[in-house]
């Protein structure tokens, strides 16, 4: 068997499978974000180990874990987990989502040459300028730094007491030449830190230690028990959904929304906020447009009129219609492909006394697939191809948004059938590479497909025309605000 940790902003997952992949057993134990200032978010590793503890006691319930071979970490990207030289966690970690850290992003996206190692614009949430406003706001616990870990590896120094880390999470760091798949010595200097402050690196699929003998024995495991690389959440998701070689892709449609597309070579293009970081397999690279608020945005419509998402959808039926007069920018939480924007906000525009909730609706989710549609722009001029994507999240759920995504991409989307194929699969699929050797293009295969939705050929130019005004209208709000 082998055993797959998923690590999320808001609580820890495992999954547990079989040596061909089949889920077996899974379990779950959450944990809190907090916020002690505007734009601060963090969490106490803490939490993470007795989650961990939590969860595995649940799944130790049911299943006999001394089969089990591999385990393997998937993790929040970017966060900045502290340690000392005793390996005690210094202050809570900056979480990905934290922004007091903007001031010193740009900084350092303006230095010569860390753009072009990187691969990056240098975002407020990755891992470098966090520690350089440590340096500055906390210099005590900044002098105190011996590693700097990010959640995934912080788990894997929990499980095998050794510093490691893997290419894809450290992709997002800047500190990692991405190309390359190694620290940069520049890009380290850069942001004022060490090579001998980062841990070690190996890619998501190969061995990074074996598991500590005291875990094993309270969890009923055997010796020996290897501890994979492990993977950036996204790349973990990747993993779990087969997306490895060109051509493949997936469309998430979360809280935020993301279009994501495997590479097999390295071409970043950051000046279109497109992200590049290294794949949790060895040679091959993904790419990723991020809208932040996707499903967010029909949450906020609800709220604020007292509705539940899934009644604002059901007001719009099935049935596929011409794009309304009135036009959502999805911006309420700012945006970052394509325009590295945390200061622009959302709007509506063409209201007029006749617009109903109906037609808020309607132009908000087609806002989103146009945020969306604006990530795939940004993935195919960096020569990404998106020839086989799957719709992934919560907002699948809608057939009406589903259909409207696919129109407005003007490409046919793969809904999987139900079952297992996030992140926390793809870091189990991880594990078995990394503990039997098998060769990942063989253990990480699609999902089976459960329909597949096509574009409304009647509706694609309509809605080309339309997302050429959603285009255009952000210059002129962005000077208006």
């Amino acid at each position: 068997m082998f055993l797959g940790i998923d690590l999320g902003t808001s609580g820890l997952r495992l999954l547990l499978v079989d040596e061909g992949g089949q889920p077996l057993g899974a379990a779950e134990a959450h944990y809190a974000v907090a916020h002690p200032h505007d734009g601060w978010s963090e969490q106490a590793p803490a939490d993470w180990i007795a989650a961990l503890d939590e969860a595995m006691a649940k799944l130790g319930q049911g299943h006999d874990l001394s089969g089990v071979r591999g385990i393997g970490v998937s993790g929040h990207m970017h966060g900045a987990t502290l340690v000392d030289a005793a390996g005690v966690v210094i202050r809570p970690c900056i979480l990905w989502n934290d922004t007091r850290s903007h001031a010193e992003a740009a900084a350092l996206d303006g230095v010569a040459g860390v753009r072009a190692l990187s691969g990056n614009i240098v975002f407020p949430g990755f891992t470098a300028p966090k520690l350089m406003w440590l340096r500055s706001h906390e210099p005590a616990n900044f002098a105190r730094v011996h590693k700097v870990l990010l959640p995934a590896a912080y788990l894997n120094f929990h499980l095998t007491g050794d510093y490691v880390a893997d290419c894809s999470d450290s992709a997002g760091t800047s500190w990692l030449d991405s190309g390359a798949r190694d620290w940069s010595p520049t890009l380290l200097q850069a942001g004022g830190m060490r090579a001998d402050q980062m841990p070690r690196l190996v890619e998501g699929s190969a061995p990074a230690g074996v598991l500590r003998a005291d875990l094993a024995r309270r969890w009923g495991m055997g010796r020996g028990v290897v501890v994979a690389g492990g993977a950036g959440d996204n790349a973990a998701a990747a993993c779990g959904t087969g997306v490895l070689n060109a051509g493949a892709g997936f469309v998430s449609l979360g809280t935020s929304g993301v279009v994501l597309a495997a590479r097999e070579g390295y071409a970043p293009l950051p000046q279109s906020a497109v992200h590049t970081f290294c794949h949790a397999v060895p040679g091959r690279w993904y790419q990723m447009g991020v809208m932040l608020a996707a499903t967010d945005s029909l949450n906020w419509l609800a709220r604020i009129t007292g509705q539940t998402p899934a009644a604002l959808t059901a007001m719009l039926g099935e049935a596929l219609i011409a794009p309304g007069k009135i036009r959502f920018l999805p911006y309420i939480s700012g945006e970052r492909t394509p325009h590295n924007d945390a200061a622009i906000r959302g709007a509506f525009t063409g209201l007029g006394a006749d617009s109903d909730l109906a037609d808020l609706t309607r132009a908000v989710v087609e806002g989103v697939a146009f945020g969306l549609r604006d990530c795939a722009e940004a993935l195919i001029t960096a020569g990404a191809r998106l020839d086989h994507m799957l719709a992934i999240g919560g907002g699948t759920g809608s057939a009406y948004w589903l259909k409207l995504i696919a129109t407005v991409l003007n490409r046919p989307l793969h809904l999987p059938a139900a079952g297992e194929f996030g992140a926390a699969l793809g870091a189990a699929r991880l594990a078995i590479c990394a503990a039997t050797g098998a060769d990942p293009d063989t253990v990480m295969t699609p999902p089976a497909v459960a329909r597949t939705i096509a574009p409304d050929q009647t509706h694609v130019a309509a809605f080309d025309a339309a997302f050429a005004r959603y285009r255009a209208a952000y210059p002129s709000m962005r000077e208006i605000q």
